[in-house]
């Protein structure tokens, strides 16, 4: 039985360093941006920004697919650590730190093909598409770096460790600032130079992450064991657990992907106008990922320990918590959010435009933050099977009612789809687990 303020303590301990390591994230591509946009010889700055945008919508794309290394990891991690099983705690890392070195060199050899896609699927304007294949094909050689730390952040979040993936997040953004630099002025090495700096950022993250780990956890290294690791009957669960998982991110795309292009269909400024209110969307999913990935560690140790009054405990508290930041972000957005809107754009047809949507918005925090909360649980269970039937369910909804709406309310009923799948996954997430949490049955057994 844990006491609330001890509890509550260890909440926030977790919470509050993923969500600074949330933050850090869009910032690399912000970096970026703004350095093409201060290159003065070349190609016109509209070009170079709009190449960076469109490179990095690239590689989101690719590497949002392969959120399961560090959601799989984690939760699979956490029960290992719940149970204080050392020996799992190892192969679990290596496990993943596996599949993502195999992921990232099929990347590699698949750039090419990659590219061929890009230029059929993205409208090009001016050679954009030129600009951005040049960043495409240095960056991808950053693969490894990449999901490689998608695996070991995950371990870290599993050990109830979120301190270390947020030093490293802020180390990685100023080697990203440093070496971009470098090569763009120094060396006047133009758009390659950003993507080299990125490359360089990524390696130096991974090395230090591979150094954190040896300083925190070295006296483990003698429990590394690749054919332990690999065993069949370990890998089948976990490329279930991540299969599922893998299946929750393209439902996830699909709504988000096609908000945007039914958004771009509508009348002027309709596209603006979404994109901006989503962005409210996105800073309300920062501090909610935090707690996730607070619930994740701390339900996948209870769950490992075989603790159901704990896991009850962590989960009625994160819940709580939720409650709150959705209501503080609701009084944020109700009183402050046309001021918000104003610093990401000027432009007063957009602005007033947006007035007429914004009680989407504020239903976005309460309809939403269940969902967010309990992907962690159950990522933390790894509960997968019900992510994913929920998910399906849910984006079934999102489409069949946008599509019965579009021609009475248009972009009402765009929203009115998104909201009302953020409630289905919310109602169907706890519904569909609420025996396994809060019932009488034993953990395991």
């Amino acid at each position: 039985m844990l006491r609330s303020k001890e509890l509550h303590k260890t909440i926030l301990s977790l919470s509050i360093p993923n969500i600074i390591t949330n933050i850090t994230v869009p910032l690399l591509g912000m970096v970026d941006t703004a350095i093409v946009g201060h290159i003065n010889t070349g190609n016109s700055k509209i070009d170079y920004i709009g190449a960076i945008a469109i490179g990095t919508m690239i590689f989101n794309f690719i590497y949002w697919n392969f959120g399961f290394l560090r959601m799989g990891t984690s939760g699979f991690t956490a029960q290992a650590y719940g149970a204080k099983d050392k020996q799992e705690q190892i192969n679990i890392l290596v496990r993943g730190c596996v599949i993502a070195i195999l992921a990232a060199l099929t990347l590699i050899v698949l750039q090419y093909p990659i590219s061929i896609l890009c230029r059929n699927v993205v409208e090009d304007k001016n050679n954009v598409i030129d600009l951005a294949l040049q960043y495409f094909f240095i960056r991808i050689w950053a693969a490894p770096a990449t999901l490689g730390m998608y695996s070991l952040k995950g371990w870290f979040i599993g050990m109830q460790d979120s301190k270390t993936p947020m030093w490293i997040s802020i180390l990685i953004n100023i080697l990203n600032i440093v070496f971009s630099l470098l090569f763009v002025i120094e060396f006047n090495m133009k758009i390659e130079g950003v993507a080299y700096g990125t490359v360089v950022a990524q390696y130096g993250g991974l090395i230090t992450t591979i150094l954190f780990w040896f300083i925190k956890y070295g006296n483990k290294h003698y429990h590394i064991s690749i054919k332990q690791a690999i065993a069949w009957d370990k890998m089948k669960i976990f490329f279930k657990v991540n299969s599922d998982i893998f299946l929750r991110s393209l439902c996830i795309i699909a709504v988000t992907t096609y908000f945007t292009i039914a958004s771009s269909k509508m009348p002027y400024p309709m596209l603006a106008v979404n994109t901006l209110l989503m962005q409210l969307f996105t800073l309300f999913s920062y501090f909610m990922d935090g707690f996730a990935y607070a619930s994740e560690s701390l339900c996948g140790k209870y769950v490992g320990a075989n603790d159901k009054q704990s896991l009850k405990q962590i989960v009625k508290a994160i819940l709580l918590w939720g409650v709150v930041l959705s209501l503080l972000c609701v009084v944020l957005y109700g009183f402050f959010g046309e001021n918000i809107l104003r610093i990401l754009t000027n432009n007063e047809n957009v602005l007033n435009a947006a007035k007429q949507y914004m009680i989407w918005v504020l239903l976005i925090p309460i309809t939403g933050f269940v969902a967010f909360l309990y992907d962690g649980i159950l990522i933390g269970m790894t509960e997968s099977k019900i992510m994913r039937d929920a998910i399906f369910i849910s984006t079934a909804i999102f489409f069949i009612l946008y599509f019965s709406l579009k021609g009475l309310i248009d972009n009402n009923a765009l929203w009115i789809g998104f909201i009302t799948y953020l409630v289905g996954r919310s109602l169907l997430m706890m519904m569909f687990s609420w025996k396994k949490i809060f019932g009488n049955k034993t953990l395991k057994g």
